[in-house]
């Protein structure tokens, strides 16, 4: 197997193609990317902007190229010796009628040869919930007629534009009766006798007949545990793979499957040893993969979160969150907030599926004869997956791994012990069924519960932390990350070291990503609101100035003030970490832009909290309010405000500039495979999708790396990315020569020692008589003095980095300047400047 140096990733579609990304084959080598990694290229819904709706697992979009631009693509990869991970989606498909196996199954229902290759309880009928009202008040409005498809000349409902198939016994042999119905009431007739029933789309969490992907009605779950499913959605990928035209694969939310393990051997068995693959997965904190997975390791979300205990204050943590405690006029109870966002997600967006438990779990018990009471089941079942701390465990029918036996065990003793704790018996028979414990009558019973209830815990616990939680509590936006830790937690350097050292032994050929399509923000914003726990007193005393210089903007509502101090506190700083370094405050051409962008996150944002507005039932008022606010701070007549904010901001961005670069050297040389989300080897002030999605600059971008006189003394280089994009390719270049250095070197943390030791982080990565050496800034927010421009003012005084006996009296080169040094037993600071860092490798 062909471990990636580095990864590239590259968002097909709005506008991206194979052969404009074949054309950038040159550029990534030049950047010193080892494989391009794309997202889903197969067929997907018309509309779609990201590949992850797939309407055909084995057909290339032809929208971007189709199977000869694909093809054209993979050969120059080839020709440039540059390999190809595609991201492919076994999870779930378009629940949409461009979908050829869906429609067969509308058309025929449980007759349908692809039936049961989509997660339908066919117990009922197949509920179609895409109607902006019930299907009573459609038809009685006009809204549904019977006509012939336009497409297939059949009798079809007509919904708008959408035509959805009759079964063909409703309707064959009475084809032009059935075409000049008019009378409502037959027509609901005719809609009785469908395997399938049209229905609100708000009616979706509690009433539907398939499993869908999180929250979203419009994909189907996809049933790969069938080896003729598996067969069916992977033909083409499997071609792929083994025409050499593909060298890895992604598997997108592997927690999804109802046999994760199960599915990544089959994918291994028909891949083969030489397939590179990883899988995207969140690890709660202590958590790793199971080892009896054949794959190489994560996408990176646990990468993301190590880096704040890298780059965050831990000791002036606890003053940002009393700041943040006292403009919200109430404490920070992490561990409620939490809590009652699982509660309302379970008891209302995924109503559905909790019901369906609840429903197998009292058959079980009927059938046993165990005395169970509903509300009592009801309690404890709630309980259990509000508890549940990791996003699942991973029981088969054959039982729960040990390891998964014991987190279970753990989490219900730690309800019992919870105040307003369920029955203790109604807890221990909802065990006993996850466990297997059951009559053999029950066994089959038991684990279709025990897999719906791990394909629930994952999507509960997404929905709860990263779409509400994290958009209710806004301490710091840069904590709010995929993959972060919901409740408060020290950031200690040392356990950024341990992490270090776990992920080379466990993961070593994992991708170590820092932005991705799904992160909340991108990578060098986070990088600068980190920089926001270094000074949490000037940020505090920034948004008082910043709420009174707009406070004539708040419109008080019946249930508020709109925006409530919290709100506001958000608001600035959700937008001082997507302020690009050099906008000011009279460029009204650049405030629109970005008040543009600022102003789809904040809609998102106040909606996903849901909290006095939500996508289900907004509140107009209150949105108005909040967006008209967001909209002033940036307008271009609010010039007292932009012109503070801008001046206020100028530490914070220089400060964040120095992590992104820290940040951006850690990624490089720590332990994993460094990915490059595309566009951010230079600077990513991103917000959440669709804001990081969009397409680069990569004519920019190239012209940058082309450039022979990058001036890294000065201050333009630095605020336009080119310091960061060369440093990339500075050291992607050096990680080619040496693959096994960075994949089997030792992890070696080392210590630095006098007056600014608290300021440097330091590592060294040994594989026999080579050694390479880290030394990077962070918390230097009170040391730039004003300017980014070398040389500062600011040194390393009295501070060294002690070297351990083995790597003392060697030569070294510093790979960023070229310098030579001869080294003893330590590293004289004296002489470093306080925001360079210094990547030496031995001679």
């Amino acid at each position: 197997m062909t471990i990636p140096t580095a990864t590239y990733r590259i968002q097909f579609r709005n506008g991206m193609t194979f052969d404009r990304a074949a054309a950038l084959v040159p550029y990534m080598k030049r950047l010193g990317i080892s494989h391009l990694y794309a997202s889903p290229i197969f067929t997907a819904t018309r509309e779609s902007t990201h590949g992850y709706d797939v309407t055909d697992a084995n057909e290339i979009e032809p929208a971007i190229g189709g199977r000869e631009g694909f093809d054209r693509m993979a050969n120059t990869l080839k020709e440039a010796g540059l390999g190809l991970i595609l991201d492919i989606v076994p999870n779930h498909m378009a629940a949409s009628l461009e979908n050829a196996w869906w429609r067969d199954v509308v058309e025929h229902g449980e007759k349908s040869r692809y039936a049961h290759h989509f997660d339908i309880n066919w117990s009922r009928p197949l509920t179609l919930p895409f109607l902006g009202d019930t299907f009573e008040v459609a038809l009685e409005n006009g809204d549904i007629t019977v006509k012939a498809d336009p497409e297939t000349g059949k009798p079809a409902f007509a919904y708008y534009e959408t035509c959805y198939p009759l079964n063909p016994e409703t309707w064959q042999g009475r084809e032009q009766e059935i075409l000049a119905l008019t009378d409502k009431a037959a027509i609901a007739e005719l809609h009785e006798r469908q395997s399938w029933r049209l229905m609100s789309w708000r009616d979706a969490p509690t009433d539907l007949s398939y499993r869908r992907f999180f929250e979203i009605t419009g994909l189907v779950g996809v049933r790969v545990e069938d080896p003729a499913v598996f067969d069916d959605s992977h033909r083409l990928i499997l071609e792929l793979v083994h025409s050499g035209a593909v060298d890895g694969l992604r598997v997108d939310h592997v927690d999804g499957l109802a046999d994760p393990k199960g599915y990544l051997e089959r994918l291994r068995q028909e891949a083969g040893d030489d397939c590179y693959i990883t899988v995207e997965k969140i690890l709660g904190e202590g958590e790793h993969l199971p080892e009896d997975w054949p794959i190489s390791g994560t996408t990176g979300y646990e990468f993301i979160a190590s880096l704040a205990n890298a780059l965050v204050d831990d000791e002036k943590l606890t003053a940002l969150r009393k700041a943040y405690e006292e403009s919200r006029g109430r404490t920070l109870d992490i561990t409620a907030e939490l809590s009652s966002a699982k509660l309302l997600m379970a008891g209302r967006n995924f109503a559905g599926e909790f019901n369906t438990l609840l429903t197998l779990a009292l058959s079980i018990g009927e059938k046993q004869g165990d005395a169970t009471d509903e509300k009592e089941i009801r309690a404890a079942l709630r309980s259990l997956l509000v508890a549940f701390p990791v996003y699942r465990t991973y029981g088969t029918a054959e039982g729960m791994p040990p390891a998964d036996l014991e987190l279970l065990h753990k989490i219900v003793r730690k309800v019992k012990r919870s105040n307003n704790a369920p029955d203790s018996d109604a807890l221990d028979f909802i065990v006993t069924i996850l466990t297997g414990d059951v009559s053999a009558e029950s066994a089959s019973d038991a684990t279709n519960f025990r897999t719906r209830f791990q394909q629930l815990t994952g999507p509960l616990m997404a929905k709860s932390v990263e779409d509400t939680l994290f958009f209710r509590q806004n301490m710091a936006l840069a904590l709010n990350e995929v993959g972060a830790e919901p409740v408060p937690r020290a950031f200690p350097q040392d356990l950024f070291h341990a992490e270090m050292k776990t992920r080379l032994e466990r993961q070593p050929d994992a991708l170590s990503g820092t932005s991705t399509h799904d992160t909340k923000r991108g990578e060098d914003a986070r990088a600068r609101l980190y920089t926001l726990t270094e000074a949490p007193q000037q940020w505090a005393k920034c948004v008082e100035r910043w709420g009174q210089l707009n406070q004539p903007k708040v419109v008080m509502l019946e249930d508020g003030p709109a925006p409530k101090p919290a709100t506001e506190w958000m608001l600035f700083q959700a937008l001082a970490g997507v302020w690009p370094p050099d906008l000011q405050p009279d460029d009204a051409e650049g405030l629109q832009a970005l008040e543009t962008r600022f102003h789809d996150y904040v809609e998102k944002a106040l909606r996903e909290a849901k909290d006095r507005t939500d996508w289900g039932d907004s509140n107009d008022a209150y949105e108005t309010a909040v967006l008209d606010y967001a909209r002033h701070l940036l307008s271009a007549d609010n010039q007292e405000f932009l012109r503070d904010f801008t001046q206020s901001l100028q530490p914070f961005i220089r400060a964040g500039l120095v992590n992104s670069l820290t940040q951006t050297v850690i990624k490089l040389t720590a332990p994993g495979v460094p990915d490059i989300y595309q566009g951010s080897e230079a600077l990513n002030f991103s917000l959440v999708d669709p804001d990081n999605r969009r397409e680069p600059d990569y004519d920019e971008l190239e012209k940058m790396l082309d450039a022979q006189d990058v001036d890294f003394n000065s201050e333009a280089a630095w605020m336009n990315g080119q310091l960061k994009q060369h440093t990339i390719a500075t050291v992607l270049r050096f990680r080619q020569q040496q693959p096994n250095l960075f994949r089997k070197g030792d992890y070696l943390p080392l210590s630095a020692v006098g007056k600014f030791a608290d300021k440097i982080l330091a590592y060294a990565r040994t594989e026999g008589d080579k050694t390479l050496i880290v030394i990077a800034p962070h918390l230097v927010f009170d040391m730039l003095h004003g300017t980014l421009a070398r040389p500062h003012i600011e040194r390393w005084l009295d501070t060294d980095i002690v070297l351990p006996e083995h790597l003392t009296d060697r030569r070294y080169r510093d790979l960023l300047s070229g310098e030579e040094m001869q080294l003893a037993d330590r590293i004289d600071l004296e002489s470093v400047d306080c925001c360079s860092p210094l990547i030496l490798v031995s001679e």
